[in-house]
């Protein structure tokens, strides 16, 4: 009896892990929900480029192409391609730009340099430079 209860709760512990692990590759779940209130006009995705110039481009190059890092910043992921570690809806995007993206926080939190509808209109723009 003891080693089917062992069983059956190393099982479930099992399943609950790889569950965790799926949940987890998909990305922020609430924050996939957040719908973009910014159109993304012309007008909107070119603020978008000049924020992005400023706080983005050291870590995710001028082209948003990405950057190996150096000794003193990690490695900035490729935001052109279509493989979005952290989420790829706006509403991820989002939350990633304005919260950062721990545990480590490669990538800190810019709720404090940048508005709502400015991290909106950066989102525009990395959409923009989707590879075709």
């Amino acid at each position: 009896m003891r080693g089917l209860f062992l069983k059956t709760a190393f099982g479930g512990l099992l399943l609950a892990s790889l569950a965790g692990l799926r949940i987890a590759a998909q990305g922020n779940t609430e924050a996939a929900r957040l719908q973009n209130p910014v159109q993304p006009s012309p007008e909107a995705i070119a603020a978008g480029k000049q924020a992005f110039t400023r706080y983005c481009a050291n870590c995710h190059g001028l082209n948003a192409e990405g950057s190996p890092g150096n000794d003193l910043t990690p490695a900035a992921p490729d935001l052109t391609d279509k493989e979005w570690k952290n989420g790829s809806t706006d509403g991820e995007i989002f939350n990633s730009i304005k919260n950062g993206i721990g545990p480590d926080f490669n990538m800190g939190a810019f709720t404090d340099q940048l508005k709502d509808e400015d991290i909106w209109k950066v989102v525009n723009y990395v959409r923009s430079l989707a590879k075709k």
